[in-house]
């Protein structure tokens, strides 16, 4: 049975404590990973077609959804119709949602204090600043750690829970979104692989409790 926990599921909970562990005793993974985008002068993806599609389509898709609500919502309150079902209350999740994790978590408490230097940044790819390991606080005044694009594409996933019909596959839409941006970030040699799946993770379990608090009613997928 799939017991869940601040309506989040004890397999995430499980995986992402145990990528943690990985990453912080194996950080080779990520030097790895990191060297299969490196021709041993550049990371040879960055600034090509690929990259740069999903690089710049994030704001402006996460625009589009917001402004998209926020229009039918105002429909809704002067009409008096039910579109959607957008009301106040499904407005106070998405603020919530794309507030908290990417903005709050990610960006203002990861990135801004843990210092970990970019793939590119490091000497093992060119650089001049350390590696570090994820979940590590480093010295290296560098942004990988987490992946603000990542987790800013993952959050769609906020959007995908939102759906009454075949909200499975709109929530595998949004995931796949999210991993396309994830190996733009991870080509051009801006984040490493711990930094994309953490944002993953953060992403995914705070958007699954805020659902539950605001709706009081766990978020099944049909």
């Amino acid at each position: 049975m799939n017991k869940k926990y601040l309506n989040v599921s004890i397999y995430i909970w499980i995986s992402f404590l145990i990528s943690a562990l990985i990453f912080i005793f194996f950080p080779q993974i990520d030097l790895f990973i990191a060297s299969m985008f490196y021709d041993g002068k550049s990371f040879f993806m960055n600034g090509t077609f690929f990259e740069e599609l999903f690089y710049y389509s994030v704001k402006p898709i996460i625009i589009f959804f917001v402004l998209t609500t926020i229009g039918i919502f105002s429909y809704n309150h002067f009409k008096k119709k039910n579109i959607l079902n957008i009301n106040s209350k499904v407005l106070l999740y998405i603020v919530l949602f794309l507030t908290i994790a990417p903005v709050l978590i990610v960006n203002t408490t990861l990135k801004e204090n843990w210092g970990r230097a970019r793939p590119a940044q490091t000497i093992n790819f060119g650089g001049q600043k350390e590696f570090t390991p994820a979940f590590i606080m480093s010295d290296q005044n560098g942004y990988s750690f987490s992946s603000g694009h990542s987790a800013a594409a993952f959050s769609l996933i906020g959007f995908a829970l939102l759906a009454h019909k075949r909200r499975k596959m709109w929530i595998n839409i949004a995931i796949s979104y999210g991993v396309f941006v994830s190996i733009a970030r991870m080509s051009a040699g801006g984040h490493f692989f711990s930094d994309v799946v953490t944002s993953f993770f953060i992403v995914y379990i705070s958007t699954h409790i805020i659902y539950k608090l605001v709706f009081k009613e766990d978020s099944v997928i049909e």
